[in-house]
């Protein structure tokens, strides 16, 4: 449907819906779309704004800023339409620039704590700073008490190298980051003027970041604001999108600049990006195809299944055609090559192409499903994830460690309850095979990795040295999530002596705690975004980390299995790499991986039932040949 059309459809929505201004130094944008069906359709409205009280707020630029506290409502009137929007003042006599809320954020939407500059492990010019300001305790002691105190100028901060340099009033390498005039740099020359305060426990601590629109339909050429919101654990809200970094997932969709602005380049689904502090947030953009498609040929198109209906929708949304059918032939050899890696032989072939029964193709996958070779091709497939490996196994531990495996894959374990035996595992390497996945990387560090990357698709390790860049993954939640296996230890881990055999055992000691070495402190045993275990907690610590883990509540363990089975049967994954499911890496059908996700869980982590529902489903068996518009 043309977006001029869905626009003449939709209401209109107002980003954000209410506004809270804490201090004298807050402000917030405000953007009018067309919405339909929680979509905002189109590049923004232009909108006539008119404040009921203009001694609490005031529009500035384009901005709401506050001018006394208390309670307004701003009129709203965009395409015919009015509605209002609530805005809240509240005053601070005592605020002051944060050091971690706000100057530490424009050094890194400056760049100058980016790897590539100071942040880099060896900083730059003798002034290093940590990894986009993850830690701010030290950060604050290197501006204000390295360099003989030069960084900062209390009397005079103009004369201060933390803003002399940047402004280009002095020679600086990394050139002009900051102009005189700027807000930026009015932020960090008051800060200093009154005092150059360091980080707080007493800081308000950053809850969440939110971006808006968080859903966009737009056509190549125009563009979109988006506005950054954080939120701390004082309730306080903030428009944070000057000191945010923004990042287009798919540049051949679409691009942004440093101050938020998207421009849509091409056709197809995108994403971008928004971080602060640490924290990251996507709005989706979304463009269709400019195809001239009958509306009812998706309409009509056949539904097997859930998957079928996902997979329409977003046809739909990018205004692109469904395939036909594939042939006979050619569904037998994908099926049979995907279900056990096999090619059939050429008598299956003869049989199946003449059979006339209508119910054949389901009859193959039940078939398939329940061979042999199933069983093969899977223990392969999951040797391969859970990290088999004869290289760094002896014999016997590789051939215990795989027949677990393939009896788990016979027995169609559900996939949590095999997770939760592994990951749980005690005992002989070669009476128990789950044990070998703990030989392979024998240090707390390395097994949280390993967990992470095998059954979240979360590669966390960048997290060991500085929080992650790409991520909202801390320094201390790394460490927090390594703590499970802090007990983990081995008898015999070299082998026996005797025959070389590698048997060894792995137990779990009662004391051993691994030491946060930036902080030198030993953090309670954490799961990411979870609940801390007591350090004084007994028993195993990794029963806590299973059952967390496992959780259908867990937003990273249902996905992961899910991403990896669609990646097997079609080709690629719906979060592409398989194994990436950072947030900044969203999923090109969000709706259908969240769906297939909650139908896991009902069957109960059944995969065969999965796999079943995929094969069969009419996305499964849709030729390979484009089609009109497809192209």
């Amino acid at each position: 449907m043309p977006l001029l059309l869905l626009a003449l459809l939709s209401d209109l929505a107002v980003f954000p819906p209410a506004v809270e201004l804490h201090g004298p130094e807050a402000t917030a944008r405000v953007i009018v779309h067309a919405e339909v069906e929680g979509e905002a359709v189109g590049a923004p409205v232009e909108a006539e704004l008119t404040i009921d009280d203009e001694s609490v707020v005031e529009l500035s630029e384009g901005r709401l800023v506050p001018v006394g506290p208390g309670e307004a409502t701003v009129t709203v009137t965009a395409a015919g339409e009015t509605t209002t929007l609530p805005v809240r003042v509240v005053a601070d006599d005592d605020f002051a620039w944060s050091f971690r809320n706000h100057v530490l954020p424009v050094l890194a939407r400056q760049g100058c704590n980016m790897g590539a500059c100071h942040g880099a492990l060896a900083g730059k010019g003798g002034f290093r700073l940590s990894l986009r300001g993850f830690d701010p305790a030290a950060d604050w002691y290197t501006i204000t008490r390295e360099s003989r105190g030069r960084r900062v100028n209390l009397a005079d901060p103009g004369r201060s190298l933390l803003l002399a340099k940047p402004s280009g009033a002095i020679a600086h390498k990394g050139g002009l980051r900051l102009r005189t005039d700027s807000e930026d740099y009015r932020l960090i020359a008051e800060w200093i003027a009154a005092g150059a305060a360091g980080p707080s426990n007493d800081d308000a601590g950053l809850v969440s970041v939110t971006v808006s629109p968080p859903l966009a339909r737009l056509e190549p050429g125009q563009t979109e604001q988006l506005v950054v919101w954080a939120e701390y654990d004082d309730g306080r809200r903030e428009d944070v999108t000057r000191w945010a970094k923004f990042e287009s997932a798919d540049a051949t969709v679409a691009k942004v600049d440093d101050e938020g602005h998207v421009e849509v380049i091409g056709s197809g689904e995108g994403a971008v990006s928004a971080w602060f502090s640490s924290r990251i947030a996507m709005a989706r953009v979304s463009s269709p195809y400019p195809n001239t498609r009958d509306p009812q040929q998706l309409a009509d198109a056949p539904k097997a299944n859930w998957i079928d209906e996902h997979v329409l929708e977003q046809l739909a949304r990018l205004n692109l055609p469904a395939s036909g059918r594939c042939t006979d032939a050619e569904f037998l050899r994908r099926a049979s090559l995907d279900a056990t890696g096999t090619l059939p032989s050429p008598e299956e072939v003869r049989a199946f192409l003449a059979d006339e029964d209508p119910e054949k193709r389901t009859k193959l996958v039940d078939r398939l499903l329940a061979s042999e070779a199933f069983v093969d091709y899977w223990a392969y497939k999951w040797s391969d994830v859970l990290l088999v490996n004869g290289n760094l196994l002896r014999p016997l531990a590789v051939k215990a460690y795989y027949s677990w495996i393939r009896e788990h894959v016979a027995a169609n374990t559900p996939w949590d309850e095999l997770v939760r035996e592994l990951v749980t595992a005690q005992g002989s390497s070669v009476e128990n095979g789950a044990t070998n996945f703990y030989a392979l990387h024998q240090d707390p560090e390395n097994m949280t990795e390993n967990v992470c990357k095998a059954f979240m698709g979360l590669s966390i390790g960048c997290a060991k040295c500085h929080n992650h860049p790409l991520e909202k993954w801390t320094n201390d939640q790394y460490y927090a999530m390594a703590s499970y296996f802090s007990r983990v230890k081995a008898k015999g881990w070299g082998g026996d002596g005797r025959n070389g055999d590698g048997v060894r055992t792995l137990v779990v000691t009662d004391s051993g705690e691994l030491v946060q070495p930036n902080t030198g402190k030993v953090q309670p045993p954490t799961p990411l975004d979870g609940e801390p275990l007591p350090l004084e907690a007994e028993g195993d610590r990794r029963q806590h980390l299973a059952q967390w883990l496992t959780a259908p509540e867990n937003p990273y363990f249902t996905k992961a299995i899910v991403n990896r089975v669609w990646e097997n049967f079609l080709g690629v994954g719906l979060v592409d790499e398989v194994d990436d499911l950072r947030i900044s890496n969203p999923a090109s059908n969000e709706r259908l991986l969240q769906a297939a996700a909650d139908r896991l869980v009902e069957n109960k982590y059944d995969l065969k039932t999965l796999m079943r529902d995929l094969m069969l489903s009419e996305t499964y068996q849709r030729s390979a040949r484009p089609v009109s518009g497809d192209d």
